[in-house]
C-alpha cells in the first residue's frame, strides 16, 4: 500500500470512531439523567458530605435537587432516591429493576459476595429462598419462636431486676437477650449472659457495626487503593476472622451429630442441603455461603432489634407520660399475665408507640445500596443499568406528606381518631421490595414482647440528678443510628 492510502484509511477510521463516540455521547445527553451538584476532579462531591452522618447531607441535597438526584463519590456515580413515593416506585413497583446489590469494597472483602445481605445474582436468590424457608420452618412468626422469646424475656427481667433500681447501662443486657433469639435459631441453643464466648461474639459484632460507619471506611469504599493505610479495615477483617473461627467449630460439632430427620438449627438445615448437593458441581451450599449467612443473620438479628429497644427505653425516659399510658394499657389488657403476641391486637397504643420508636429513630437511615439490573425510567429520569442506588429510608420515615409531625416523637401517627391502630404504607424501617429484611416478622414479634414485658415489670427513670430535658437524643456515630450511651434506673412495679 502507498503511504497516501494508509493515511487515508487511518483518517476514515478515526472519523468513524469519533462519529461513534459522538453518537453515543449525544444519545446519553439526550436522555434525561438525574440532576445533581457539579463534581470536582478525583473526589467528585465528597467535599459536600458530613462523613460522620452522610444521611444529613443526602437529605439536604434532596431539598435542592428533588426526589431523584445524582452525586459523584470519587469515580462512582450514585443515584439517590428520596421520599415515600419515589422509594416505593423504585423498590416496590419496579422491584426487579432495583434488586441487585453493587460491589462495595469493604463488604466484598468481608463476604466475597457470599451469604445473603451483600450477595449477588443467582447466589443471592438461592440463599434468600433457603433462608426464608428455613426461618419459617424453625418457627419465625409462630408459637415455637414466641415461646423462646417469652423464656428469654424472663432471663432479661431477672437480670435487670438484680440492679435493684440503681443506675446502669441496659444496652449490653438487651443485646444479650436479643442475640439469644437468633442464636437459638442458628445454633439451636442459648448462652448465659456471662458466658465469655458469648460476650466476645457480641463485642466483635458491635465493634464491627460501629467501625463500618466510620468516615475512614467510607473513604475506603470510595478510594479502595487506600485500604492498606486504614486501621479500621484491618480491624473489621480481624473481627470477621475471629467470629467465623468460632462458627467453624460449631459446624464441626453439628456435623458430627447431624440427623436429617431431626434438624435442631439453621446450620443443621444448611448442612443437610450441602450433603444433598455433594454430587453437583458449582453448587451454592458450601461453607463460604454458610459462614457469611450465619454472620449476616446474627448481625441483622442483633443490631436492629437491640438498637430499637435501646431507643425505646431512652424515649420512655424522655416522655414519662407516654410510658405511663403504655403501662395503663398493659394493666387493662394483660394484667400480671406473661405478655403474648395475641395481646398485640388489643393494645393499639403500645403497638403505636413501638412503631413510632422505629419511625422516629430510623435505625437504618440509608438503605443498603441497590443496583439497577436494567436501564430504567424513574420519575421521568433515565437511570442506566448497573447504577449504584441509595434509597434514603429516613426521608420516607420523615416524609412531610406522609407524617403529621415528622420530626417529633408522636405515637398518634399510628392511631385514628378512635384510638385504633392504623398501618401506614410509608412505614419502611425494614426497607421494601426484593431486598426487604428477611427477619421482619421475627423482629416485630421480638419488639412487642420484649418492650411490653419490660414496661409491665418496671418503670424506667433517669438517674438521680438527671431530668428528662437533659437526655440527649442525638445519635452516636455508627453504620446505623444508635443512641449515645446512657444510664437508666429500673424500678420494679408492684
Amino acid at each position: 500500500w502507498s503511504s497516501s492510502t494508509t493515511v487515508g484509511l487511518v483518517f476514515i477510521l478515526t472519523f468513524l470512531i469519533i462519529l461513534k463516540i459522538g453518537s453515543f455521547l449525544n444519545s446519553n445527553w439526550r436522555k434525561n439523567l438525574p440532576p445533581g451538584p457539579r463534581a470536582l476532579p478525583i473526589i467528585g462531591n465528597l467535599h459536600l458530605f458530613d462523613l460522620k452522618r452522610p444521611y444529613k447531607t443526602y437529605l439536604q441535597l434532596s431539598e435542592e435537587y428533588g426526589p431523584v438526584y445524582s452525586v459523584q463519590m470519587g469515580q462512582r456515580k450514585i443515584v439517590v432516591l428520596s421520599g415515600y413515593e419515589t422509594v416505593k416506585e423504585a423498590l416496590v413497583n419496579q422491584a426487579d429493576a432495583f434488586a441487585e446489590r453493587p460491589r462495595i469494597p469493604i463488604f466484598e472483602d468481608l463476604t466475597k459476595g457470599y451469604g445473603l445481605v451483600f450477595a449477588h445474582g443467582e447466589n443471592w436468590k438461592v440463599m434468600r429462598r433457603f433462608t426464608l424457608t428455613t426461618l419459617r420452618d424453625f418457627g419465625m412468626g409462630k408459637r415455637a419462636i414466641e415461646d423462646r422469646i417469652v423464656e428469654e424475656y424472663g432471663y432479661l427481667l431477672d437480670t435487670i431486676g438484680s440492679q435493684e433500681g440503681k443506675p446502669f447501662d441496659a444496652s449490653k443486657i438487651i443485646n444479650s437477650a436479643v442475640a439469644n433469639i437468633i442464636v437459638s435459631i442458628l445454633l439451636g441453643k442459648r448462652f448465659d449472659y456471662k458466658d465469655s464466648r458469648f460476650i466476645r461474639l457480641l463485642q466483635l459484632t458491635n465493634e464491627s457495626v460501629r467501625l463500618a460507619g466510620k468516615p475512614l471506611v467510607t473513604m475506603y469504599n470510595i478510594f479502595p487503593y487506600l485500604g492498606f493505610l486504614l486501621r479500621a479495615n484491618k480491624t473489621l477483617l480481624k473481627n470477621k476472622d475471629e467470629f467465623q473461627a468460632y462458627v467453624k467449630v460449631t459446624f464441626i460439632e453439628h456435623l458430627k451429630t447431624l440427623d436429617k430427620n431431626d434438624l435442631r438449627s439453621f446450620i443443621d438445615a444448611f448442612l443437610v442441603k450441602q450433603q444433598e448437593e455433594k454430587s453437583t458441581s458449582n453448587g451454592y451450599f458450601h461453607n463460604d455461603n454458610l459462614l457469611s449467612l450465619v454472620s449476616n443473620l446474627f448481625t441483622a438479628g442483633l443490631e436492629t432489634i437491640s438498637s430499637t429497644l435501646n431507643w425505646s427505653l431512652l424515649l420512655m425516659l424522655k416522655y414519662p407520660e407516654i410510658q405511663r399510658k403504655v403501662q395503663e394499657e398493659i394493666e387493662q389488657v394483660i394484667g400480671s399475665n406473661p405478655p403474648r403476641i395475641e395481646h398485640r391486637t388489643q393494645m393499639p397504643y403500645t403497638d403505636a408507640v413501638i412503631h413510632e420508636v422505629q419511625r422516629f429513630a430510623s435505625i437504618l437511615p440509608l438503605d443498603l445500596p441497590h443496583e439497577t439490573t436494567t436501564d430504567v425510567i424513574l420519575k421521568d429520569y433515565f437511570i442506566p443499568k448497573g447504577t449504584y442506588i441509595i434509597p434514603l429510608l429516613i426521608s420516607v420515615l420523615q416524609d412531610k406528606s406522609q407524617w403529621e409531625k415528622p420530626e417529633m416523637f408522636y405515637p398518634e401517627h399510628f392511631l385514628d381518631s378512635k384510638g385504633k391502630f392504623v398501618k401506614k404504607d410509608a412505614f419502611m424501617p425494614f426497607s421494601a421490595g426484593r431486598r426487604i429484611c428477611a427477619g421482619e416478622t421475627l423482629a416485630k414479634m421480638e419488639l412487642f414482647l420484649f418492650f411490653t414485658s419490660l414496661l409491665q415489670r418496671f418503670t424506667f427513670h433517669p438517674p438521680p440528678g438527671v431530668s428528662a430535658s437533659d437526655l440527649d437524643l442525638n445519635p452516636a456515630i455508627s453504620f446505623n443510628i444508635i443512641p449515645k450511651p446512657y444510664k437508666i434506673c429500673a424500678v420494679a412495679r408492684s
